[in-house]
């Protein structure tokens, strides 16, 4: 009996969790192979790790494989949003405190280092610490040691540091934000996670998982999206990065309607222009010229389309081009085939209560 091929992503969206199958993770590109057998290596090793990348790469699911794949995964895994607490309580939220250590400390608190002992203590975007408190943790790293506020002795942890950032931190030290030997304990081995934009050949899979994911997390029936818009998706330039096409995806299986995704795509993509430069080699100043053209060319085409909403005959006429050549140059430039015939979702059961 022959058996019909089954479709990876699929396959492994049966199994939903906190963190996505590592096929949808890493993905097909050769760079985020690369983090994959560098995770793989430092994952069993108790050292510092820390993860680079902009906002919306994935650096919290890193950090959670990494404490999923260690020898102390089934230890607590504690995360700091660093950003999200305020400067004057991050100090009582990371060490904790004594009874009476500050005016309303009505009873001992112990702190996330300590919550974290035998565990991952996660640091998200590390770069937002005073430099007061990256003393504390430079003497945790140095010594496993650290002092509850208010508290006479030190405490000793057993924990495994995974620190974030979408900053560069050498910049920070320079601008004496942040400090070296800080950046040097936690900077044992370095995760840099890509743009979405420099894996472009993953965000059709991608997609595919965030589609298949909301559509049974909301009890939905979204189709698969079409072959324009997936052609707009590779050409988009992701400044959110995967977080962005999440919820992007996710509008869609709410709204059922290819257009919420296409109309806020091109209207992003107006004003924005940004060339590819490799510095580390010779520059083609005639290709980026070509570029600069070509996305002009776009933005112009996008706008009389608009302004003849979507009639593409009436367009032609307009620019003084011919019929099959604006088709073409429509395909070209990934703009969608017209303003309004996207593919619709089927009727979705219940949507009231989805969109909840």
């Amino acid at each position: 009996m022959a058996i019909a091929p089954t479709n990876p992503v699929s396959s492994l969206v049966q199994s939903l969790g906190e963190i996505p199958p590592d096929a949808v993770v890493f993905g097909r590109s050769s760079v985020m192979q690369a983090v994959r057998e560098r995770l793989d290596k430092v994952a069993g090793a108790n050292v510092p790790v820390l993860i680079q990348g902009e906002s919306g790469t994935g650096k919290d699911i890193i950090a959670r494989m990494i404490h999923s794949f260690s020898p102390w995964k089934s230890g607590p895994y504690v995360k700091v949003n660093c950003p999200a607490i305020p400067g004057t309580l991050l100090e009582s939220e990371l060490f904790g405190y004594e009874k009476g250590a500050f005016t309303g400390a009505y009873g001992m608190k112990p702190g996330r280092v300590e919550m974290a002992h035998r565990g991952t203590l996660f640091l998200d975007e590390i770069s937002e610490l005073d430099l007061a408190l990256q003393s504390k943790l430079l003497q945790l790293l140095q010594d496993g040691q650290f002092c509850r506020i208010g508290a006479q002795e030190d405490k000793k942890v057993e924990v495994r540091i995974v620190c974030a950032t979408n900053r560069v931190l050498e910049t920070e030290i320079e601008n004496g934000t942040f400090r070296q030997d800080l950046f040097y304990r936690i900077n044992v081995v370095n995760l840099r996670l890509p743009a979405l934009r420099e894996r472009r050949g993953d965000i059709e899979d991608l997609a595919q998982y965030f589609l298949e994911y909301y559509n049974r997390k909301y009890n939905c029936r979204a189709r698969a999206l079409s072959s324009d818009l997936m052609a707009i998706l590779q050409k988009y330039h992701w400044p959110g990065n995967i977080r962005e096409l999440e919820n992007l995806i996710k509008r869609y299986v709410i709204l059922g309607n290819e257009d919420v995704i296409t109309t806020d795509l091109v209207s992003r993509e107006q004003e924005y222009f940004n060339p590819e430069i490799n510095l580390d080699g010779p520059i083609s100043l005639k290709k980026l010229t070509r570029q600069a053209v070509r996305e002009l060319e776009r933005k112009v085409i996008l706008k009389v389309l608009q302004a003849n909403h979507w009639n593409r005959k009436q367009a032609a006429r307009a620019l003084s081009i011919s019929y099959r050549a604006l088709l073409y140059k429509i395909r070209d430039a990934g703009l969608p085939a017209n303003g309004s015939s996207r593919r619709r979702a089927e009727p979705m059961p219940n949507q009231g209560a989805a969109a909840d």
